[in-house]
């Protein structure tokens, strides 16, 4: 017998299932063996071991390990670099707490580096990936996907547009700069302006 078929968008309160035929699992509560959504979203089923989660809709971000984040760069430091976690790559709603990071300097890139000072710059914005999410949050922008997104000029602070052999040049003072980009980099990047606040 064919599983029913589960509503697309459930609201608070909506009924999912019996507790007979599924588990209940994330954004979910059971009930005198009813299954109910406890948020507004999308109920889905885990055809691996039959449990119903729902995933809400404009949800607060939750730093999981694997997550891609956006994070933007404070400080450097000699073997890391100090970040503030700013919203997930799925989000544009910022992280509680927007919590500190660092991207280490072994995975920074993929290959040795020589100083962090050649791959990032304070005030960028990095696509990272979120290799320890607590008891502190470790980055990741070694693969080749993963890195810089926006970052503006050392000397006027003018957003840096892509030169020739993967350079950044300034637009308005001409300065020259190297960071570790991401792949598909795009001046401003897609989070030029920060996320919105909850």
């Amino acid at each position: 017998m064919s599983a029913p078929e589960l509503p697309r968008l459930v609201l608070p309160g909506d009924y999912i299932g019996a507790a007979e035929e599924y588990l209940p699992g994330h954004g979910t509560y059971e009930s005198r063996g009813r299954i109910y959504a406890s948020v507004l979203g999308t109920a889905i089923v885990d055809p691996r071991d039959r449990t119903v989660r729902v995933e809400a809709r404009n949800a607060v971000p939750e730093l999981k390990e694997g997550d891609l984040v956006y994070a933007r760069v404070d400080e450097l430091k000699t073997a890391m670099a100090v970040c503030t976690v700013l919203t997930t790559a799925t989000s544009r709603r910022v992280v509680p707490g927007m919590p500190e990071g660092t991207v280490h300097i072994s995975k920074a890139k993929d290959g040795y580096t020589e100083s962090l000072a050649g791959e990032f710059a304070v005030g960028d914005i990095i696509l990272a990936r979120v290799l320890q999410a607590h008891p502190s949050v470790k980055l990741s922008t070694a693969a080749a996907t993963l890195g810089v997104v926006s970052a503006r000029c050392q000397a006027c602070h003018a957003l840096l547009t892509l030169g020739p052999k993967d350079t950044l040049v300034c637009p308005r003072c001409g300065n020259r700069e190297h960071r570790k980009l991401a792949q598909g980099f795009v001046p401003g990047g897609p989070v030029a302006h920060e996320p919105v606040s909850n």
